[in-house]
């Protein structure tokens, strides 16, 4: 008859069967990208020539009448400009949230556990990222007919990745810093 130890023993699954850092079965690796690729897809699909500004216009100026009062339009020039800025600015700290949640995961089942600093490189892989996709976006748009490539809209878009990181980080580190 077996100890009751040896029987726990014997239940229990081997390490070296065990999923480690780094050995994770390719699902484990389309899910953790996938959302950064849903990001650049939207990107790519704001980058036509479809969604010029010509076209945002008129569908946009509707809303803006229907929620604020009608304007003049040389304010609605204004007005509408500020507004495709805003989304350059929301829109790219949004793709930089979900590259940081891609690289989060993906170094954190590469890297051992008891190393730390996979936040911070995974916050500036992020950023990396997001300025390598906003660049190409900007590059892309420049031979497109009716649509502009700007070194101003990439700053836009790196601010809103790097005001989007901030905003993450002072929120984990102030849930980190209450349950310690």
């Amino acid at each position: 008859m077996s100890s009751r130890a040896e029987v726990l023993v014997e239940r229990q699954p081997s390490l070296a069967s065990s999923p480690g850092p780094g050995n994770r079965g390719l699902w484990f690796w389309i899910l953790a990208w996938i959302p950064a690729a849903i990001g650049v897809t939207v990107i790519a699909i704001e980058s036509t020539s479809m969604l010029g500004a010509e076209h945002t216009s008129g569908w946009l100026r509707p809303y803006w009448t229907k929620f604020f009062g009608a304007v003049a339009d040389e304010a609605w020039t204004m007005i509408h400009w500020r507004i495709r800025k805003g989304g350059h600015f929301v829109g790219y700290g949004m793709v930089g949230l979900l590259f940081f949640r891609s690289w989060y995961v993906t170094l954190r089942a590469r890297i051992a556990a008891s190393r730390a600093g996979y936040w911070w490189r995974a916050t500036w892989l992020a950023i990396a990222a997001t300025i390598i996709i906003a660049t190409y976006d900007e590059m892309h748009q420049y031979f497109i007919p009716n649509r502009t490539g700007s070194p101003h809209d990439v700053l836009i878009d790196t601010c809103g990745c790097l005001v989007a990181q901030l905003i993450l980080a002072a929120v984990y580190f102030a849930r980190r810093e209450r349950t310690n």
